[in-house]
């Protein structure tokens, strides 16, 4: 397993040339801290994208195909009561359940992807340990 780094820089351009080298000699950056905004820093440190939209898609039509076959199961197979002449599997009644039960698992969804992406809820990281740390924020 390989060891983390630590490294300073006196300057944002130092760390940006020092990312881009270590990424072209195959190494991996995780993270860079800095008490302003560094402008070439995003685009050095290429971060994994979350897909936080197919797993709200794939919850919501999920919960939402999962709540019809409910209410078409029980108002055709389990409990067919035919009430003033009209079909048992009458699908204009059974579509309000599925849409709202699909919105809320997609909210549900995409809140647990958004905590997942960002790694939280994380009360320590062993980085936060490290003498002098403190001063990534105040100005190094």
């Amino acid at each position: 397993m390989s060891r983390p780094i630590l490294a300073e820089f006196e300057t944002p351009e130092a760390l940006v040339r020092a990312l881009r080298l270590a990424r072209a000699e195959g190494h991996r950056a995780i993270d860079a801290f800095s008490p302003f905004p560094v402008e070439d820093l995003a685009a050095a440190l290429d971060p994994p994208r979350v897909p936080v939209r197919p797993i709200m898609a794939a919850a919501g039509f999920g919960a939402a195909a999962a709540m019809y076959a409910l209410q078409w199961y029980g108002a055709v197979h389990d409990y067919p009561l035919n009430s003033g002449g009209r079909p048992l599997h009458s699908w204009p009644v059974f579509l309000l359940v599925p849409f709202e039960v699909g919105v809320l698992a997609a909210a549900v969804a995409g809140f647990a992807a958004f905590l997942w992406g960002c790694g939280l809820p994380r009360l320590h990281h062993p980085l936060f340990a490290m003498p002098r740390f403190e001063r990534a924020s105040q100005d190094r």
